[in-house]
């Protein structure tokens, strides 16, 4: 290694060695270090000239120390001239240096030697820091990849308020779409949607925060503390956790929607009228930081928004935090209450719901030529996620493991699919290489197909494109029955495909009379539940902007 780029270590031991040099054999001391002596020495003067430049000795240690010459050390750190036996000398070549550093003996041009003559005393040298060449590279220890698995689920839906009696009404084709009642919509030409028309808080929430919360904090809370119960985390458990690394990682796709609005209606009062929380409890990030407080868990805690992909986004994320090491336990997913007058209405403007209110459980109809747009709807979904070895230590119920998934854009429009399906055939690949899954092994998927003329279509042809040379794979979509829950439609559909693995059993799609031109009916689970042994599950969700994401499930072995 070059003189002139040794490490702080050696610079240590060699202002040490050059202090004892024989140089100081000319320079006569006190016969006690407690004695005084008549005459000041030399010694004793050289040291008060040091004292005088303790400035420049301090810039010039740091200055020497990150790299300088030889010469420049000595001279800069001791604040003295090396002796003329040092200058008569070859340098430090002369005391077995060169073999120390490893140099040369290299003929100096001009300017070298310039560059190499040694600084007044005192005065620091001026050097250019150069980087340490590494002797030898640390590599990071192999370590087997941290493993996920599902161990609760909690839901809030139209279709019910626990995974099995939710799963047992999809399995028995049960539409979960009826008529708003919540507001008057008669001057919208939607009046239906997948409504929530019975839900209590009561054991989960507060009373005084039930009061002042959004539905969609409150769906949230409810089903995150539920899937907490579904996981076993019971008062012991809970006290036993590390809580630093828990986190909540629930994202809504609208937000507190209602809250929002109300204050707005206020303001046209008076703003001493607007509810103190509307703000905080507005944002969708508040609910995970709320439910956060609540358990006092400290790990990751936040919430994305990515329209109706949210939950899926969310879920990734959770396991990523996990894989990573950074977490042992997550709750994950999302959730949404938007069917108030201007969720309903900004919908309506887009053009995107059906109108089919003559026919409320006939109105979601994926893949049927006679669909006419999706149905709202609302609820929450979480997912209860933890390390393997984590979840074995406490005896905890595996319900499911989770093995990847991905994102992607489309990169195309704000609300339509990209025409050549290309966003989606690349997030489902993507997906599949970071799950360690071959297309052979996929034989059951939850689509995102939301009841839209272009968006079933687009998802089927990029489904048939990865894996229809699968002669086993089976495809439903969940929203025939619970309408599309928007940023919480990712969560209750990974439920969905978690019970799918449970049960043995895949749910129908309903309301598939008329199958669109091209559609392979025996890819589409038909009127009726069918056994089915999921090898993996994947479960897709997109969003408006064109966010794409898939997850992947399997049985845990």
């Amino acid at each position: 290694m070059a003189a002139s780029s040794f490490t702080s270590p050696l610079c240590t031991w060699l202002v040490a060695a050059c202090m004892s040099v024989t140089c100081g054999a000319d320079h006569p001391t006190c016969p006690s270090m407690l004695g005084s002596c008549k005459r000041p020495t030399k010694w004793a003067r050289k040291r008060r000239v040091s004292s005088k430049c303790s400035s420049e000795f301090q810039r010039g240690l740091i200055s020497s120390l990150c790299g300088s010459s030889i010469q420049g050390l000595m001279s800069t750190c001791l604040a003295f001239e090396p002796c003329n036996e040092y200058y008569s000398s070859k340098g430090l070549s002369s005391m077995g240096f060169s073999s120390l550093f490893g140099s040369k003996s290299v003929p100096l041009n001009r300017r070298q030697r310039r560059l190499s003559r040694p600084p007044h005393s005192g005065e620091a040298m001026a050097v250019a820091v150069q980087p340490v060449e590494e002797v030898t590279t640390r590599k990071k220890p192999l370590t087997k990849q941290r493993r996920v698995v599902v161990t609760g689920m909690g839901v809030v839906t139209p279709l019910g308020h626990e995974p099995d009696v939710f799963y047992n009404n999809l399995l028995e084709g049960v539409s979960g779409i009826s008529e708003i009642e919540t507001f008057d919509c008669a001057q919208f030409p939607t009046r239906i949607a997948g409504e929530i028309k019975s839900f209590s808080t009561d054991g989960w929430i507060a009373p005084k925060l039930s009061k002042r919360m959004d539905k969609f904090m409150l769906y949230m809370l409810t089903a995150g503390k539920k899937a907490l119960a579904d996981g076993g985390i019971t008062e012991d458990v809970m006290n036993a956790l590390d809580k630093t690394k828990c986190g909540v990682l629930i994202g809504s796709g609208m937000g507190g929607m209602k809250v929002f609005n109300d204050a707005i209606e206020a303001l046209r009062v008076s703003y001493k009228k607007m509810n103190p929380f509307c703000v905080p409890f507005a944002t969708t990030n508040m609910g995970s930081a709320m439910l956060a407080m609540d358990l006092g868990w400290m790990g990751p805690n936040y919430s994305i928004s990515t329209a109706c992909a949210t939950s899926n986004f969310c879920i990734l994320n959770a396991a990523n935090h996990i894989i990573r090491g950074e977490a042992d336990v997550m709750l994950c997913g999302g959730s949404d209450a938007a069917i108030i007058p201007i969720g309903l209405g900004g919908f309506v403007a887009c053009r995107a719901l059906s109108q089919r209110n003559g026919e409320p459980t006939k109105a979601s109809r994926p893949w049927d030529s006679n669909r006419d747009g999706f149905v709202m709807g609302e609820g929450a979904g979480v997912l209860l996620l933890e390390e393997l070895e984590h979840a074995k230590r406490r005896g905890a119920n595996i319900h499911a493991e989770f093995l990847g998934g991905s994102f992607t854009c489309d990169a195309y429009h704000m609300t339509e699919p990209r025409p050549d399906g290309a966003g989606v055939i690349l997030c489902i690949e993507k997906a599949l290489a970071h799950s360690g899954v071959s297309k052979e092994d996929v034989n059951y998927i939850n689509a995102h197909a939301t009841s839209t003329p272009a968006g079933d279509m687009k998802e089927y042809q990029a489904l048939i494109h990865c894996f229809g040379q699968n002669p086993e794979l089976r495809v439903n979509s969940t929203k025939s029955m619970t309408g599309h829950l928007l940023g919480a439609a990712g969560a209750v559909e990974a439920v969905a495909a978690v019970q799918a693995i449970r049960t043995g059993w895949v749910h129908p799609n309903i309301n598939l009379e008329n199958p669109d031109e091209g559609v392979d009916t025996n890819v589409l689970v038909g009127s009726k539940k069918e056994r089915l042994d999921v090898k993996v599950a994947l479960s897709n969700s997109f969003g408006f902007g064109g966010h794409n994401s898939s997850i992947i499930f399997a049985p845990y072995k």
